[in-house]
């Protein structure tokens, strides 16, 4: 059962990772594009900064969630760093139940505000329903809270590879170093 719960936190996050990685690059090609066509072409489009505030949000709350379960964001451990182990791991299940509970509150209200604003559309863009954009609010927050039971039932998470992509690039020898040293007379 572990395994499996493990297996489909996995799939989350790498697709959390991608959507969010995706919504910043396609972000970074939006927000040029309404520069252009205000600046260069003297038409501004109106489509460029809704979507690109969409797409800040996906990023926003679909690359929390994946932070999260990488141990990335900032942690001030000043003072749980010189608490006795029992008063540690208190600590530890403290910051647990706080985030349990954020969560939960962004994807109750998040998932309400989303049902709720369905019915409105934005003038920019008549077709997406406000409640759409809000979408990727309780949805990081469902993702969140996911991440955070496993962090409880089963562990943390952010010393396996597939959170730590970027130190195993560096097992690679350096060419420098494997060269045979040259022999000196």
């Amino acid at each position: 059962m572990k395994q499996a719960y493990v297996a489909a936190m996995d799939a989350l996050y790498l697709a959390c990772i991608w959507l969010a990685g995706a919504a910043i690059v396609l972000m970074s090609l939006i927000i040029p594009w309404g520069v252009f066509t205000r600046y260069v072409l003297g038409t501004g489009s109106q489509w460029p900064e809704p979507v690109a505030i969409l797409l800040m949000m996906v990023f926003t709350f679909l690359g929390a969630a994946a932070t999260y379960r990488a141990n990335g964001h900032i942690a001030v451990t000043m003072l749980t760093d010189v608490l006795p182990p029992g008063l540690h791991r208190a600590c530890g299940l403290l910051v647990d139940l706080l985030m349990l509970t954020v969560c939960a509150f962004v994807a109750a209200y998040g998932a309400r505000l989303s049902l709720q604003t369905l019915g409105q559309s934005i003038s920019e863009l008549p077709w997406l329903p406000v409640g759409a954009t809000y979408a990727s609010l309780p949805l990081g927050g469902l993702i969140t809270l996911l991440f955070v039971i496993e962090r409880r039932w089963i562990g943390p998470q952010h010393h396996r590879p597939l959170m730590r992509y970027e130190e195993g690039l560096d097992d690679e020898p350096d060419p420098a170093q494997t060269l045979p040293a040259r022999e000196t007379r």
